[in-house]
């Protein structure tokens, strides 16, 4: 028996600017689920990350990894916004608003770098992520999606 082919996530590379775009507004939908399990589905079984100083590799430390995030980064809001793309890689600029246990709030800025598969699933992730302490007062994004600012 030939095993199953690998699961498609379109849209597919090579990205178009309007395909690369909703790459990554699907990518914001998804995390914004805060649902680890969804998430991963984007990824290659065998994906590699840096987020951070952190190193993953493949779903189960992909979910690993967001169930730890999402148990301390509460009510997480995340924005992101298409840098530029090739044939299958995108960079991505974003920032997320979360608070901690003791209620103070957080605004983390970043950029990313994603490398595709033919299936359009993640192969590569590079994240590099910097944290602000802002106020409740000082918050963006709520409600409806805002301008990326």
């Amino acid at each position: 028996m030939n095993p199953a082919p690998p699961a498609e996530r379109p849209p597919l590379p090579p990205f178009t600017a309007a395909t690369a775009e909703a790459k990554v507004r699907a990518a914001e939908d998804a995390w914004n689920t805060r649902d680890p399990e969804r998430v991963s589905l984007a990824y290659t079984p065998d994906s590699v990350w840096r987020n951070r100083d952190e190193f993953l590799t493949g779903r189960s430390e992909i979910v690993a990894f967001l169930t730890r995030k999402w148990e301390r980064e509460l009510d997480y809001v995340l924005r992101k916004e298409l840098w530029a793309f090739t044939d299958d890689r995108i960079a991505v600029r974003f920032q997320y608003e979360w608070h901690d246990a003791e209620g103070r709030w957080w605004r983390s800025y970043g950029n990313e770098l994603w490398e595709f598969d033919p299936n359009g699933l993640m192969r590569r992730r590079e994240a590099s992520i910097n944290d602000l302490r802002i106020t409740s007062e000082q918050r963006r994004l709520r409600g409806s999606r805002p301008p990326f600012a």
